[in-house]
């Protein structure tokens, strides 16, 4: 049975003690990372959230506290009492390593059984276990670390926005299903049965209405739900820092967001962020990396060889061009002498992405190399060389179809030649960009009809307006997405606030009045009373903390995650409830045997 505290208060942090700290009287508590008995002597490193402290018992400081410190094992639970001295032998690989505690009296506040996993940093366990025991995956210092980070950007980014004039305000939870992108979580009402809330995919509709309602500038760092198949870093539930500003255009958003990026990265991770920040339509995106997240580390962009070969004797590139697609290629540097075997795997891996096939030429020292040099003339060659400035040493990766496959497979080659080389193994540099001038709508083929980029109220570019009805497909979007090393950590528009204008765009995307009413008629409604111009911004603030945590797990910076099944191992959600409960809401369970 553990002791009881009995009025004995800490007086400081594990590692927080310094040299400037010695000769005082310290009470220190947390947990035993390792104990070592070295006859008069026991040493116990001691562990909190700031760190690690070395702590000597003896028999010659009290006899009583130095045997029952031999009883301790890892993960006790003790308070130690003591004075801090300087360290015989120092550690100058720990910040508290040059000073140690001599424990005059220690209290065992509660015992542990061997834990499941190690508490240590850089831990290689499996992540089911991780997960199962997350309480003790979250003792290890790297993990602490990490949601120490995590609670000082929120603190940054509540700071800025503060100084800057906006009000943290909250919205609802339980909201409206209004499904227009992902799949809404909905919860069933016991006051309405047959009736159901949904968890909101964003605080969209709600921060239009707090325009509406003449606060101007409005943030919150919030939980969204989107019911959606896990990809690699993605969750059911996560983390947005929110915001919407009225009386303001484009320009504005991005000059405020520029600033707070800057101060984020500076105050947090101590990088520099120079403004502004470089800006790319996304055409240019797509058609240089094949993205509208580019990664811009590293060069190797697309190149589009269509003019050079529309007329050559290659039946693959010379009818691409004639159907309407293009021949496009990556270069990649000092891969010249790549083997066949490793081509191969290359060509399977674009086929993922559609393409029929890979096209390549080997650019060496003495000789041309490839196996479609016999369709193609010397002077087409050389224009193929001349086109993508390619040098000796380098292999040039072509693939030929429509342009929409052409793009997604070289944009996703481009990426796949970059880890293999290891362009991207710096966690330390950051590029952002911000892409712009998105389409407003594509075409969904399996409905039928236009689709919402980004959702279906965002403002289109002034001068896109006419061409809203009559040919949706060229109309661009006020919309912005603030992209970090090819990934995607925020994104926002300027809105539509005019119902006349709202209900077009509506009709575009196939609603009925009637249906666009019931869905959104309590914004609708509201757009009839004098709304302001407004825009705004939402960052992924999971993915944020990743880049300043300098992690690539999700994972690893929300407190206790799901799995990659949207299942929790620790509380085994989801689960059965009991039959009162469903009968309260009106529900029959049907077990599905699958």
């Amino acid at each position: 049975m553990g002791e009881s505290l009995n009025g004995l208060k800490r007086t400081i942090m594990c590692g927080e003690l310094r040299e400037s700290n010695v000769g005082q009287k310290c009470v220190v508590m947390g947990w035993v990372q390792r104990k070592r008995n070295l006859g008069g002597l026991v040493f116990v490193d001691l562990r909190d959230r700031e760190g690690i402290l070395q702590v000597v018992f003896g028999e010659e400081i009290n006899k009583e506290a130095f045997e029952k410190a031999d009883l301790v094992k890892p993960e006790y639970c003790i308070a130690v009492e003591g004075q801090l001295v300087r360290r015989q032998s120092p550690n100058e690989n720990l910040p508290t390593g040059m000073v140690e505690l001599k424990g005059e009296s220690i209290k065992i506040l509660s015992e542990s059984e061997t834990p499941p996993i190690y508490i240590k940093e850089d831990l290689d366990t499996d992540e089911m276990v991780r997960l199962k025991y997350r309480y003790l995956d979250l003792r290890r210092p790297d993990m602490q670390k990490i949601f120490i980070t995590r609670h000082k950007t929120a603190k940054v980014v509540r700071n800025f926005l503060d100084e800057n004039g906006f009000l943290e305000l909250e919205t609802p939870m339980l909201t409206k299903s209004t499904p227009e992108g992902a799949r809404d979580y909905i919860v069933p009402s016991r006051n309405y049965p047959g009736m159901f809330y949904a968890l909101p995919q964003s605080p969209q509709l709600f921060k239009q209405l707090l325009m509406v309602s003449g606060f101007d500038k409005y943030f919150q760092i919030t939980k969204c739900f989107r019911d959606e198949d896990l990809r690699a870093n993605r969750q059911p539930e996560f983390t947005q820092i929110d915001m919407e500003l009225s009386f303001v255009d484009m320009e504005d958003v991005i000059e405020l967001n520029e600033k707070l990026i800057q101060k984020v990265f500076k105050e947090v991770a101590n990088v520099d962020v120079k403004l502004p920040i470089q800006r790319m339509p996304y055409k240019e995106a797509m058609n240089k990396y094949g993205s509208d997240k580019p990664d811009l580390r590293f060069g190797m962009e697309i190149n589009d060889l269509s003019d050079v070969v529309r007329n050559c004797d290659f039946k693959v590139f010379k009818d691409a061009v004639e159907n309407g697609g293009s021949v496009r290629a990556i270069k990649v540097p000092n891969s010249a002498g790549m083997g066949r075997k490793q081509i191969d795997k290359l060509t399977e891996f674009v086929k993922t992405y559609k393409a029929k096939g890979l096209a390549w030429i080997a650019y060496k020292e003495d000789e041309i190399k490839s196996p479609i040099a016999k369709f193609l003339k010397e002077e087409e060659i050389q224009g193929i060389i001349d086109k993508i400035n390619a040098e000796v040493g380098d292999l040039i990766l072509i693939v030929a179809d429509k342009d929409s496959v052409v793009l997604q497979s070289l944009g996703a080659l481009r990426l796949e030649m970059a880890n293999k080389l290891e362009l991207l193994k710096d966690n330390s540099e950051f590029r952002f960009v911000w892409v712009t001038e998105f389409p407003l709508v594509s075409y969904n083929e399996e409905e039928e009809r236009y689709q919402a980029e980004h959702h279906p109220f965002t403002m289109p570019m002034e001068e896109d307006i006419p061409y809203l009805e009559s040919d949706p497909g060229r109309v661009r979007a006020e919309a912005y997405d603030i992209v970090l090393n090819g990934e995607e950590l925020g994104g926002g528009s300027i809105r539509i606030h005019d119902t006349t204008l709202q209900e077009k765009m509506f009709r575009v995307l196939g609603f009925t009045k009637e249906s666009a009413w019931e869905r959104f008629g309590f914004l609708l409604d509201a757009f009839k009373f004098g709304p302001p111009p407004h825009g705004g911004l939402a960052y992924g603030f999971d993915r944020m903390i990743m880049f300043l945590a300098g992690t690539e797990n999700i994972k690893d910076v929300i407190t206790f995650p799901k799995n990659q099944n949207a299942f929790c191992p620790l509380t085994e959600a989801p689960n059965v409830v009991d039959d009162k409960q469903l009968g309260e809401l009106g529900i029959e369970k049907k077990i599905n045997e699958k």
